[in-house]
């Protein structure tokens, strides 16, 4: 979803020869082929089918078989985005062989480093030669950082861009007949954060309180692969009357659900930006949060992972809805194209 309006940003100019690089990172098809596919993106010119491991082995791999890409490709600049593995492994890669990187998202913080996104993010940013920013306080960060200035652009929200641009695709979606599902009659659960899923114990809490507001306002919850497990190897079991897990499903599905949901209950960073510009009140379990603004001016509330604060908070929003909640500046569908053209004068300035 942050590629796809960068990469046709890039290619609307003419100038460039792109090579997509898909790390494997995201290796099944329900978290990654799909995906591809709904947002209408080339096939990748490179898949290097890293898969799953610890996050030394994962970042390994991608250093591994990114170098020989890097080393036929060539390439006067690097894109990567978001907070994964990849994103570090990519960027070290690419910066040992004296190629500049732009990172898409940069400056965002959550001031945990027990959280390894954390340190992905930090990593990438002070390596990096283009920096562009979602909001002004990732910009902030940067420069308490020691980033110089002139590498910092705030260029807005690429995440905004495509659910704006697949909006109309997504309101397509047969997603909500097949689960029979009324409009605004349900609220939407993500979670997959390691110290909210890993921990059967924790995880356990967590889908407890989860059927007692299903009790209120039933649950669709789309499980990711590692949650799953957990819950299977546990035994822990839903209402089915009060929350019903699904299997992952597509971008464009889980923007019709959000969209006409009542609440979203989430550990995600993107799905608090998503339901920002939407509109949709959204319960934040964590503690902390790198996208701060989804808190200050959208509908975003953290909620911590206390079960009694995660149920009282969703009784209050399912009842009273959020006020003031606007959307952040820049966060209007145009991010990529800015994107682009400050690329674009950079490869000019650098040949």
């Amino acid at each position: 979803m942050k590629v796809a309006p960068v990469w046709r940003a890039l290619d609307a100019l003419k100038q460039f020869h792109i090579t997509l690089v898909h790390t494997g990172q995201h290796y099944d098809d329900n978290m990654s082929k799909v995906f591809f596919d709904d947002l209408r993106l080339p096939r990748p010119d490179v898949h290097m089918g890293v898969g799953s491991g610890t996050h030394a082995e994962q970042t390994a791999k991608v250093m591994l078989a990114f170098e020989p890409v890097m080393k036929d490709a060539d390439p006067d600049l690097v894109v990567v985005v978001g907070d994964v593995n990849s994103t570090m492994a990519c960027t070290l890669v690419s910066v040992k062989l004296d190629v500049p990187v732009a990172h898409v998202e940069a400056g965002l913080r959550s001031f945990d480093r027990k959280m390894p996104e954390e340190i992905n993010r930090m990593v990438t940013d002070i390596l990096c030669d283009l920096l562009f920013t979602t909001s002004p306080d990732a910009d902030t960060n940067l420069q308490r950082e020691g980033v110089d200035q002139r590498k910092i652009h705030f260029v807005g929200n690429v995440m905004i861009d495509s659910l704006r641009y697949y909006a109309a695709d997504a309101e397509k979606s047969t997603i909500l007949e097949t689960l029979g599902l009324p409009k605004k009659a349900y609220g939407l659960v993500t979670l997959h954060r390691p110290s909210n899923v890993d921990d059967a114990v924790q995880l356990m809490r967590l889908v407890q309180v989860l059927n007692e507001i299903g009790a209120e306002c039933p649950l669709v919850f789309p499980v990711h692969p590692r949650t799953r497990h957990v819950m299977e190897r546990a035994g822990i079991e839903v209402q089915g009357d009060r929350m019903r897990l699904i299997d992952p499903i597509g971008y464009l599905d889980f923007m019709k659900l959000m969209t006409y949901s009542n609440v979203v209950l989430t550990d995600s960073g993107g799905i608090q930006e998503e339901t920002t510009a939407l509109g949709i009140p959204c319960l934040t379990i964590r503690d902390n949060t790198e996208r701060p603004v989804t808190v200050t001016e959208g509908t975003n509330r953290l909620v911590g992972t206390d079960p009694a604060r995660i149920a009282a908070e969703a009784r209050d929003v399912l009842r009273h809805g959020v006020e003031n909640a606007k959307v952040p500046e820049l966060w209007d569908g145009k991010a990529a194209p800015r994107i682009a053209r400050v690329i674009a004068e950079f490869i000019e300035e650098q040949s």
